[in-house]
């Protein structure tokens, strides 16, 4: 037996003694725990200082200098921004995703990484307070860059208050620090799951309002320069964030080590792919030609930058395919040889990925080789929409017209590899899924991709009729490819359940299906107003206008109406889990009722004498011609008419379901008639023999005691 350390603390591991869970891999890991994300932050600010001497970026401009605390300051509070927002995200994904809760696991005690949860929710916390003071300052200094002019000053509280009101870049940057101001308050009041997701949900959220101030982000192309900006920040953040938090709590988490860094490095896979695809879509628009990769400031950051993003992609596989085995292989043992094969690689990792986010910080602050700037003398249709005028609308413009949405095609693409994963483990361990459910998925989700970035997607922001045309495909088509092939179901048998106490997306889901808010929401009355009220709020509101004029209302409209259209599709032919769905009879009559509703309001756009959103249709001035009424009457007749044929399928698929139910019943009931020698039938008949006051009839069986003879 070991002799205990004099100082109280468990004696080192040996031949005669195993490790407990809750030891240490290597010694003194915790002194090289906080030593490489400590490293990682002067790391950071030298690779940003040395970018900006690359490309020039902090030299005195001709005209309105700020002076130069605004210059050096404003990108070195940029790096604190991204230092902050990766920590808080870091540490919030750790604890959602990969890390046990204490108290939450399922035998007696403390789950292994307990500790790491106690440690990582604060750590979280600090995270949102640095990053909300950094954003609180770089919007102080992003406006004295704006104006040029040092901060302070007669009538600085009326120009700072007109930057945050009317310019779009205060906008953004004010919007941004509000919202990373509730995360401090959140994060110090996390007592549970919940409320680090919903943390976590906000930290990323408010990523948006930062992408909204990129390079590209005023100029060709919006959409795509935001949304690609967007994913790449929430990519990395995730990612980077991650290591850190992984680092700092790695010595807490004992033999649990090896499961958590094998979550984590799942993860870290799904974020680096969409890191480096976002970040390859922004460099597409920054970069005029791919010489300048080799020949502009700009383009050799860049260059070095993607070097070391591939090395880091090395990195990780080295990961997966040795360190996390050998983490694995040596978890029973002292566990020196384990933890030195974690922190030689991880701490490196840390180090690089410092790196990393200051040349990102610098080149955030570099003028690009392309400035991207707004078309001079652009028409009223290229202010409001980003676009060019896209052809005259014909069956063949709308197979050939494609407007690229990164968020909802990497959905799509996102969501076919998924399913079809689900898919395959259930077959390479035996268990069947139908190939027609599989077909039903991938069609819905094809579907989905093109009605948000194909023709759909062009002529939706232009016209009032090719606006419906992609409304109508978003909420009665799409859903029922998506309902028929039960992806709740799949997941729920593809997934496996985690049993040390923390949450995987299996646990996530139950919790998600099963909340309060879903189960409102997907109750059939409640999912049928929802999916027929909707049109008439958003329609007859601001909301549409504010839809067509805003890529955040547009992705919030996409969102709503397809998810309004599943849950109503889920209540009448779904098989997942979730609502309790009513009796056949009454979902055929909510189906008719909805769609009569639905009609109706089709009708209503046709008669309608003045034209929805005048002040946006008004503005276009089309070069091919636009009717606004006409073309709004053919959007109510497509919304009439379009919608027939889903109704006929869901109608068809209720009625289908219910005869396959009803022979269900009839089979279960022959078979119970077998067991029990048609007890029931012999019941019922009693019962009417008794009431008209004559025995019994002879059925013409025999009872069971009866044929087998005489008792002896």
């Amino acid at each position: 037996m070991t002799a205990p350390d004099p100082t109280g603390k468990p004696a080192a591991a040996g031949p005669g003694r195993r490790r407990t869970s809750e030891e240490p891999l290597a010694p003194s890991p915790r002194t090289r725990a906080w030593w490489f994300p400590l490293a990682a932050l002067p790391t950071v600010l030298l690779t940003t200082v040395a970018g900006l001497a690359l490309t020039g970026a902090v030299a005195p401009p001709e005209l309105f200098d700020p002076g130069p605390l605004v210059r050096w300051g404003l990108p070195l509070v940029s790096a604190l921004t991204w230092v902050g927002s990766t920590l808080t995200v870091g540490a919030f994904t750790l604890c959602v995703l990969v890390l046990p809760r204490p108290g939450a696991g399922r035998g007696d005690g403390e789950p292994s990484g307990g500790g790491a949860w106690r440690l990582l929710a604060p750590v979280g916390a600090v995270g949102a307070v640095v990053w909300a003071l950094a954003q609180l300052a770089q919007l102080l200094l992003t406006h004295a860059a704006v104006l040029g002019t040092p901060i302070g000053g007669p009538g600085y509280g009326a120009q700072l208050t007109q930057f945050v009101t009317e310019i779009d870049m205060g906008r953004y940057l004010a919007s941004a620090t509000l919202l990373v101001a509730v995360l401090p308050v959140l994060a110090v009041a996390t007592t549970s799951y919940a409320s680090l997701a919903w943390g976590l949900v906000l930290a990323l959220v408010s990523l948006y309002p930062i992408a909204q101030t990129g390079h590209a982000a005023g100029a060709v192309n919006h959409d795509l320069a935001v949304s690609s900006w967007w994913l790449h920040l929430g990519g990395v953040t995730v990612w980077v964030g991650g290591l850190v938090a992984l680092c700092l709590v790695a010595s807490r988490l004992g033999a649990g080590l090896p499961g958590v860094v094998e979550r984590y490095s799942r993860l870290a896979l799904w974020a680096f792919l969409l890191t480096t695809g976002a970040g390859a879509a922004n460099a597409w628009l920054r970069l005029t030609t791919p010489l300048d990769l080799l020949t502009h400031p700009y383009g050799q950051l860049l260059l070095v930058k993607v070097v070391l993003t591939l090395t880091l992609g090395l990195a990780g596989w080295v990961h997966r395919t040795r360190t996390i085995p050998h983490i694995r292989a040596h978890a029973d043992a002292a566990g020196t040889q384990a933890g030195r094969a974690f922190w030689r690689l991880a701490g490196v990792e840390v180090l690089v990925m410092g790196a990393v986010v200051g040349i990102a910080v610098a080149l955030g602050s570099s003028a690009p080789p392309d400035p991207l700037e707004p078309v001079t003398n652009a028409g009223a249709l290229y202010v409001l929409t980003g676009y060019p005028e896209p052809p005259a609308p014909t069956v063949a413009t709308y197979l050939t017209q494609w407007r690229p949405e990164p968020l909802t095609a990497v959905a799509a693409l996102t969501g076919v590899l998924v399913y079809l994963r689900w898919a395959r483990r259930l077959r390479r361990r035996g268990d069947h899924w139908p190939a027609a459910r599989t077909a039903s998925w991938v069609a819905g989700m094809a579907l989905f991709f093109w009605v948000t970035n194909g023709g759909p997607a062009t002529y939706g922001s232009v016209l009032f009729s090719g606006h419906m045309v992609q409304h109508m495909l978003l909420v009665m088509v799409v859903p029922i490819f998506l309902v028929l092939a039960a992806p709740v179901t799949l997941a729920l048998r593809a997934l496996a359940a985690r049993r040390d106490g923390s949450r995987g997306a299996r646990e996530w889901l139950l919790t998600v299906v099963h909340s309060r808010l879903a189960r409102f929401f997907s109750h059939p009355v409640v999912a049928g107003a929802n999916f027929a009220g909707s049109l008439v709020v958003f329609y007859y509101s601001p909301l549409f206008e504010y839809a067509l004029t805003s890529h955040v209302g547009h992705l919030l409209m996409v969102a709503h109406f397809t998810a309004a259209g599943y849950l109503f599709a889920n209540a009448l032919i779904g098989v997942d889990p979730g609502p309790a769905r009513p009796s056949y009879p009454l979902r055929l009559v909510l189906l008719f009722a909805t769609m009569a509703f639905h009609a109706f309001f089709g009708i209503s756009l046709i008669s309608q004498t003045t034209v929805l959103a005048a002040g946006y249709f008004g503005e276009l001035d089309l070069s091919w011609g636009s009717d606004l009424l006409a073309d709004q009457e053919i959007g109510g007749a497509i919304t009439w008419g379009l919608g027939e044929i889903p109704t006929l399928a869901l109608a068809v698929a209720v009625a289908l379901a219910w005869a396959k139910e009803d022979d269900r019943a009839a089979r279960r009931s022959d078979r119970k008639a077998g067991r029990d020698d048609d007890a029931e039938l012999r019941a019922y008949n009693d019962m009417l023999a008794a009431r008209a006051g004559r025995p019994a009839p002879d059925t013409g069986r025999e009872h069971p005691a009866r044929r087998s003879g005489p008792h002896t």
